[in-house]
């Protein structure tokens, strides 16, 4: 048994507590699908752990949910989940930064968030963030303001950081307009909980990282 598969083992112990049969085959669906896309060299451990708790609370809240679900062509999100006409979008940030942005990881990171919540955002009801607390993500409090409230220079702004990160096929000037984040999520892996917040109260919290 490889690493990959012997940590999503341990962590299930703790997300199956308090799961009722349905809740624990679901669960034990999507350790099945990470398994089986971990051989093909798709996925890593550290961003797979994170998924599955998100998935835990989102199967408890009864949601029917999806793992590295192709939405359309070339454009797949981490976290899918739907309840009756409902969904429910969460991509999984760890706050990696590759090699080649090592001079410049900052505004590879704001690119990557921003172009996350312009792209994702227009393919569901709800969108959502979610990442570990020793990881600040630089959400714009410009994706938590109705469209009419937003300016055309700060639109210009987002939009070049869209095109640092999503050049193929760019994001366009609507998905920037009609996007918005509804929360962020915590993830404590330790202990495998979850903490929800509004996206004001994380960019209020966040706000001494970023000047």
């Amino acid at each position: 048994m490889d690493k990959f598969t012997q940590d999503l083992q341990v962590l299930m112990v703790k997300l199956l507590a308090g799961c009722d049969p349905s809740q624990e085959e679901a669960l034990r669906g999507l350790e099945q699908r990470l398994v089986d896309l971990k051989e093909k060299n798709l996925l890593k451990i550290n961003h797979s752990v994170l998924e599955m708790i998100v998935a835990k609370y989102l199967v408890m809240d009864g949601y029917d949910v999806d793992l590295e679900h192709m939405i359309d062509a070339g454009l797949s999100c981490d976290v899918y989940a739907r309840k009756g006409e409902g969904v429910l979008i969460v991509e999984v940030e760890t706050g990696y930064v590759p090699p080649a942005h090592a001079l410049d990881p900052m505004d590879y990171i704001r690119a990557r968030i921003a172009s996350k919540i312009a792209r994702y955002s227009n393919h569901c009801h709800k969108f959502s963030l979610a990442a570990p607390p020793h990881y600040v993500m630089p959400v714009m409090s410009f994706f938590t303001r109705p469209p009419r409230d937003r300016p055309p220079e700060e639109v210009e702004v987002v939009k070049r950081y869209c095109d640092l990160y999503y050049k193929s096929p760019p994001v366009s000037m609507d998905e920037i307009m009609n996007s918005r984040i509804h929360s962020v999520s915590i993830i404590d892996v330790e202990n495998a909980v979850l903490s929800d917040m509004s996206p004001d109260e994380y960019i209020n919290l966040s706000a001494d990282w970023y000047l």
